[in-house]
């Protein structure tokens, strides 16, 4: 194994613990730990960091292991649905990121944006198999109020915080934009 895949590896475990511990410390405020989407965050940066095999493989599994471990989210249709969606995430926001010549702020956030609307895309697509198979009905009106208009507070928190810590991240030499 080379230097580099050692280093990518070592990130995304972090960035895997990062996504099995945040849920803990932001949940303990219950009326917005799960309106903040906590795993969300470390599969973004995992994708943007680390590349999109790592993004995709950190995001699909993070939901998975977080429900088998600790039971939350419920396995089926959450996590399993979230598994899809994080899994998009991660390798999404890679996939975009890496097409930008200039790895700037603006690439962050296009790579963001384009990501959260695949994502959740992703995961409406996925609970409407899910459920449809199980004979549940997902609404049109469902998926924009779960996907959208609940996740309001994420959506802020992630399109501030990922281009800060991303610029700080720069100016520390651990990440490189070329402006």
């Amino acid at each position: 194994m080379t230097r580099e895949n050692t280093k990518k590896l070592t990130l995304s475990a972090m960035f895997f613990a990062l996504g099995m511990v945040l849920p803990f410390l932001i949940g303990q405020i219950p009326a917005i730990g799960k309106m903040l989407s906590p795993m969300h965050i470390p599969v973004l940066f995992c994708g943007l960091i680390v590349g999109w095999k790592y993004g995709l493989i950190v995001g699909f599994l993070l939901p998975l292991v977080r429900s088998v471990l600790f039971g939350m989210p419920a396995l089926f249709p959450n996590a399993t649905g979230m598994a899809f969606e994080l899994g998009t995430y991660g390798f999404v926001i890679a996939l975009v990121y890496s097409r930008f010549p200039r790895k700037n702020t603006m690439a962050v956030y296009i790579s963001l944006i384009t990501a959260m609307l695949a994502g959740r895309i992703v995961w409406g697509i996925a609970q409407v198999i899910m459920l449809g198979v199980t004979g549940g009905a997902f609404t049109f009106q469902a998926f924009i109020t779960i996907a959208f208009v609940n996740s309001i507070p994420a959506i802020i928190l992630q399109l501030i915080l990922i281009p800060v810590v991303m610029a700080s991240l720069d100016k520390a030499g651990i990440v490189c934009f070329t402006s």
